[in-house]
């Protein structure tokens, strides 16, 4: 599968609402913590998201104090 096969099979899944439930923290918080809006953070959340700045991904796993790879997984 090429990249392009992969992002348009919608295999990227983020589990920003797992990790967030895990840690007791709501988006909204989430949102005031690495100043994103609620609204860019729920389309991340909803796997809807198309591309993320290394920003906002450094932002977020630090928040939630965990990896990368913690965040997003690739479905099968």
């Amino acid at each position: 599968m090429t990249p392009a096969e992969i992002l348009e099979a919608g295999a990227v899944h983020c589990r920003l609402d797992e990790l967030l439930a895990a840690r007791g923290i709501t988006l909204t918080r989430l949102s005031e913590i690495v100043g994103v809006s609620v609204v860019n953070l729920s389309v991340l959340k909803n796997d809807r998201a198309r591309a993320i700045r290394f920003s906002t991904l450094e932002a977020v796993c630090r928040a939630l104090d965990c990896e990368i790879g913690e965040l997003f997984v690739l479905r099968r």
